[in-house]
């Protein structure tokens, strides 16, 4: 009498078992990407800046040491306030403007699905690409920007952009938002369709105008799509690298130097034709990570609160 109340349970048990297993299975190749292209790596690079290594020798262990060098490091904190330029100034352009952008496109005016499509274009285009096309443009001599502005009479606004400190870092901004308001455009434009329109027509009939429709109705309903725009904005800014590095090097005199650009330089010796140095390369890897996490987790703290607010 007792197996036969027993061969159910054990049947289900062996069934969710199995299920389990399935499961596992279908997850593993994730795990096995996250261990071997991620973890792995992290700790590594952990590792490596705690040696001084200049990439082709033995690795000596020195601790702490390359941490408390980047303390006394001059061009380290110029990199590190440096980045926390780029990633402010082009968090909030590229969240407010694709943001606004979004909205007049959403009104179905004449041109919209052109414009909208036109915007998206820079999106496809390699960063590479994009930095070698806007070097050329401001180019100081033969850049077609000054050649416009002598053209319609404004040549005394004519200027090396990319050669003076006061004007390189913000034509790098302003580059790296035509690069990509298509694409943060195109997912707020995605979270305006999910918006009921009942909410835009009781707002009309209680006399609301177009900034307090926006306000109070489209501002709080895209909050969570604001949130990630916002987060892939900081963690962008934190590690950006390649438009910088193509478009001035992190030059002139270290004016748009950022720790991606001076994490390079370290580690393949392309400064002054130093010595590489991995060790110290890796510690300021591990410097970017920790930015990039803490930004994370203070926005999604903030996200939180926000939206018990709400």
């Amino acid at each position: 009498m007792t197996s036969i109340w027993l061969r159910p349970a054990a049947g289900w048990a062996n069934f969710r078992t199995r299920r389990k297993l399935t499961a596992y299975l279908f997850i593993l190749p994730t795990y096995v990407f996250f261990i071997a292209l991620i973890a792995v790596p992290f700790f590594r690079a952990i590792g490596i800046s705690m040696t001084q290594w200049a990439g082709y020798d033995t690795p000596q262990f020195i601790g702490l040491r390359n941490f408390e060098n980047l303390l006394k490091d001059r061009i380290f904190w110029i990199a590190l306030q440096q980045t926390f330029i780029f990633t402010i100034a082009t968090t909030v352009l590229q969240t407010i403007i694709p943001l606004l952008v979004a909205v007049l496109i959403n009104n179905k005016w004449p041109g919209s699905t052109v414009f909208r499509t036109a915007l998206f274009i820079p999106v496809i285009i390699s960063l590479v690409v994009s930095g070698l096309l806007w070097r050329m443009i401001f180019d100081a001599n033969f850049g077609v920007l000054n050649n416009i502005l002598k053209g319609i009479g404004l040549g005394g606004l004519a200027n090396a952009w990319l050669a003076k400190p006061e004007t390189a870092m913000g034509s790098i901004i302003a580059v790296s938002l035509w690069a990509s308001l298509g694409f943060y455009m195109l997912i707020f434009y995605a979270g305006l369709q999910s918006i009921p329109i009942e909410l835009y027509e009781s707002a009309s009939l209680d006399g609301a105008n177009a900034r307090q429709k926006l306000m109070h109705i489209t501002v709080p309903m895209l909050w969570p799509i604001t949130t990630v725009v916002i987060i892939i904005n900081v963690i962008g800014g934190i590690k950006v690298f390649d438009i910088i590095y193509i478009m001035t090097t992190g030059g002139p005199n270290h004016a748009t130097e950022v720790l991606g650009t001076y994490l390079y330089i370290t580690a393949f010796g392309a400064s002054g034709g130093g010595a590489p140095s991995m060790g110290y390369a890796a510690a300021i890897g591990v410097v970017i990570l920790v930015l990039a996490m803490l930004g994370t987790i203070i926005q999604f703290r903030l996200t939180r609160s926000r939206t018990n607010v709400y």
